[in-house]
């Protein structure tokens, strides 16, 4: 092969990473913190980095494995020896300016398998059966030939493990998994099947509440909960919104009635009404969220200092009150932002996690369009802030961001997917202890995604989500991954379960791809294949199954 083949097959192999990632040049060059002509450059072989680190980089920001890494490196080492020089830096156009509103996402951490009990030998042989079955069936059909293990990879190149991406005792899926957060004030609940609810953008706030001091307005929220009680849901109230009587001189926050981002003047007066508020609805109101999207302007501009006295002193009066609530630590959003991630950052290191029960993060993709798998390098960069804080909390996903109402709606098929799919990332993150996933919104129209509107029909999106929720009715997780190391193809994810319980256990997996196609082939062990229409195929032995970004349910015998 001549060294311009090289060049060539080199910007090929780049090409083929790039379209499976389905990023951009210039998102992938913003992942790698290099230029997006320079990424356009080297994928249609028009030149060759003098170094390795740049197309590692790259590499890296698509998902490569170690053996494309093997083979970049090869293709790279030889175009070049007689590459022409690269075009000079000041010709390339500059990396986008690392401001605060800007900061480029953190790199999702390297898979890494989470710990592995001990079973119960029952389950212990379940598992054997179940890694059995599924490292069987998964076959990749169109996939670059792969060469043998290089004897020592290229320089800076990670270890590379194969295996899912965590694998854990079963643990039942919880049907509280499945939340909204209610968009409306009437106390009318879902038509559709989910397992929680969650009080915001519903005029329950607590300069709604609490209009004048010492004068209590409770009907839109007896409402609520008289609602959400009738359907079986637990009910999450969240605060936020103080009163222009608590903070006459405070900032306003962005609400109608006048309600100010600042904490009150005096916290007596917040610790007067969480003590109404919780002598009202004890044995209620479930949970408790201490404060809405604390690290955004708009909704909270105290200090985290301040954020943390509130946080303390309305757990110890909600605990004495109503001991068997949750105590949902303040909403922290913006955290693709670096000014996000460093108040709450600050908030850990003042102990804030201290006084709570749970943690309320905002999860959500930078753009609505973008894959639902990308929230899980947001989960990766709060799990490293959590680490370095020395704290590991359980995790609610409380919200979304203020800005969601200005983004374009999904069409239909793309909305079906994506809501299931986020559900799928919240038990795909089950080895950061997230527990809840709150999709904003139900009742409301003006968002991306509408799973119902208040009086009118569940919507695809909405059964879909209901359908995930039958086909894990009884399932217990065991482990999830993705890509070539948990033997799938490279775009491809799976979670897997033991459905059932008794002699009916049998093993199962949700399969489906974050971009593009894949096809595995079915084994024996393949007794039936669900979709989100409720269609069920029972594949022959050797068939090929179609797998795509709507989520599959594949039952094994």
């Amino acid at each position: 092969m001549s060294d311009g083949a090289h060049q060539r097959r080199l910007g090929e192999l780049l090409t083929e990473l790039k379209d499976r990632s389905g990023y951009s040049y210039a998102a992938i060059g913003r992942k790698a913190n290099v230029s997006k002509s320079a990424v356009h450059r080297y994928c249609v072989g028009l030149s060759v980095p003098q170094t390795f680190g740049a197309i590692e980089s790259i590499a890296r920001a698509c998902g490569a494995d170690w053996a494309t890494m093997n083979r970049l490196y090869a293709e790279w080492a030889v175009a070049s020896e007689a590459a022409e020089p690269a075009p000079p830096k000041e010709e390339e156009e500059p990396a986008p300016p690392k401001e605060v509103e800007e900061t480029p996402p953190p790199e999702a951490p390297a898979e890494r398998p989470g710990p592995i009990r001990r079973h119960a030998r029952a389950l212990a042989a379940t598992a054997v059966v179940f890694s059995i079955v599924l490292t069987a069936t998964v076959i990749v059909l169109r996939s670059p030939a792969q060469p043998a293990p290089a004897q020592s990879g290229g320089p800076g190149i990670e270890q590379q493990i194969s295996g899912p991406a965590w694998a854990l005792p079963p643990e039942p899926v919880p049907r509280t998994l499945f939340g909204a957060t209610l968009n409306s004030s009437s106390g009318a609940m879902p038509d559709f099947d989910l397992g929680a609810v969650r009080f915001w953008d519903s005029e329950t706030r607590w300069s709604q509440v609490e209009p004048q001091r010492g004068v209590f307005d409770w009907r839109t929220l007896d409402s609520l909960v008289a609602g959400a009680q009738r359907a079986g849901l637990p009910a999450l109230y969240v605060a936020g919104g103080t009163p222009a009587w608590a903070a006459p001189d405070g900032a306003h926050s962005v609400y109608p009635e006048g309600a100010r981002s600042a904490p009150p003047d005096d916290l007596a007066e917040w610790d007067r009404f969480i003590r109404a508020l919780a002598h009202r609805y004890r044995g209620r109101i479930n949970a408790y969220e201490l404060w809405v999207l604390a690290s955004d302007k708009r909704m909270y501009t105290g200090t985290p200092e301040t954020l943390v006295v509130m946080t303390r002193r309305a757990s110890a009066i909600i605990r004495s009150i109503d001991p068997k609530a949750t105590i949902v630590c303040p909403g922290m959003g913006n955290l693709w932002t670096a000014e996000g991630r460093q108040i709450l950052q600050r908030f850990a290191e003042l102990g804030g996690y201290d006084h709570c029960d749970v943690a309320g993060i905002k999860l959500y993709q930078q753009a609505a369009t973008d894959p639902p798998e990308t929230m899980l390098d947001l989960l990766g960069a709060v799990d490293r802030l959590f680490h370095e804080a020395g704290v590991h909390p359980r995790l609610w996903n409380t919200g979304t961001t203020y800005t969601i109402a200005l983004q374009q709606p999904l069409d239909q098929a793309m909305a079906r997917n994506y809501a299931v799919r986020f559900f799928l990332v919240g038990m795909y993150a089950r080895n950061y202890h997230l527990e809840r996933m709150y999709f904003y919104n139900w009742g409301g129209t003006k968002i991306p995604i509408v799973l119902q509107a208040e009086g009118g029909k569940p919507t695809a999106a909405a059964r879909a989500v209901e359908t995930l929720q039958s086909w894990l009715a009884s399932a217990q997780s065991r482990s999830c991954g993705h890509g070539l190391s948990a033997g799938l193809p490279s775009n491809a994810w799976q979670c897997e379960f033991t459905i059932g319980s008794g002699a009916a256990a049998h093993p199962a997996a949700v399969q489906w791809t974050q971009s593009g196609a894949a096809a595995i082939r079915a084994n024996a062990a393949v007794i039936s294949v669900r979709h989100l229409d409720g269609r069920v195929d029972h594949p022959s032995p050797g068939e090929t199954l179609h797998i795509t970004g709507e989520p599959i349910l594949i039952e094994y015998a």
